[in-house]
């Protein structure tokens, strides 16, 4: 019976496409250890000064022994020891790590350029894999980055890409992480940061927008005027219901002139002269 293991393997057939060696360090590698080692008891305590290296808490080291990678995993944080001659380490930095994506110059799908750059912070999850399955993880991930940033915007019109930046920066983070899980990076989370369009596109947008502002402006005037000319139609109506009503009135913009110009004659007009004009 034969059982089938879930593990992703790369295209050799390995787990988690690490290459696992083949056999050991062969005998000029164990002639090599012999003398390291003779070396490191001839020379004690001054060896240690070659042998034991620190890494600091956010640091792993990746050691390789004779072009092999040492079987453990990465080692850190704290001490660790390697054989001079024979192995060779390096520090991988486990911290969050931002930077800018450099401007893009992106034609939307409504056929427009607009220039849009953005952020993304990431970090290394994995310090073996950073190290043995590709070249150089920082670089890749910045130059992963802004092709993604084209990609995603290209699908997008230049209405989303203004009002619905919280979606793009969500999609983004999820293609750039699917890209990077192989090397062992883990993107936490990209913003877009500028939207710049050309200064015809600004001129003509803004030309609209004003365009729309005085439509809705006039609109409004014009829905006022119609209430106030309805309130002042029921107003009339009760006053010609009431002639008493009329002269109050009267009366109180009599008050409210002089109040405001304390020296204007008044020569008030008796109502009644125009009650007749009112009865007709």
């Amino acid at each position: 019976m034969e059982f089938v293991s879930d593990t992703p393997k790369d295209e050799a057939g390995n787990e988690n496409g690490q290459e696992e060696p083949s056999g050991g360090i062969g005998c000029c590698g164990y002639i090599l250890y012999a003398l390291s080692m003779l070396t490191i008891i001839i020379t004690f305590p001054f060896s240690l000064c070659l042998c034991i290296k620190v890494v600091q808490e956010y640091e792993r080291a990746v050691i390789f022994r004779l072009g092999r990678l040492l079987s453990g995993g990465a080692k850190g944080p704290g001490l660790f020891f390697i054989i001079p001659c024979m192995d060779s380490y390096t520090k991988v930095d486990l911290r969050t790590v931002s930077f800018d994506v450099p401007p893009q110059e992106v034609l939307t799908r409504d056929s427009v350029t607009v220039a849009v750059d953005a952020v993304v912070y990431y970090r290394v999850k994995n310090a073996t894999m950073s190290i043995t399955n590709v070249e150089d993880a920082n670089r890749s991930t910045r130059l992963l980055a802004a092709t993604t940033l084209r990609n995603v915007l290209g699908t997008k019109n230049l209405s989303e890409i203004l009002s619905d930046r919280e979606n793009i920066s969500h999609l983004m983070q999820t293609s750039l992480d699917e890209a990077t899980d192989p090397w062992g990076v883990k993107v936490e989370r990209v913003e877009v940061k500028d939207v710049r369009l050309p200064v015809q596109l600004q001129r003509a947008m803004a030309a609209e927008a004003e365009a729309s502002r005085e439509a809705r402006a006039k609109v409004i005037a014009a829905e006022g005027e119609q209430k106030a000319s309805k309130s002042l139609k029921e107003a009339a109506d009760i006053m010609i219901q009431s002639p008493a009503a009329l002269q109050l009135r009267y009366l109180q913009t009599l008050n409210t002139i002089s109040a405001e110009k304390n020296s204007t004659i008044i020569f008030p007009l008796p109502i009644d002269m125009l009650s007749v004009f009112m009865k007709k």
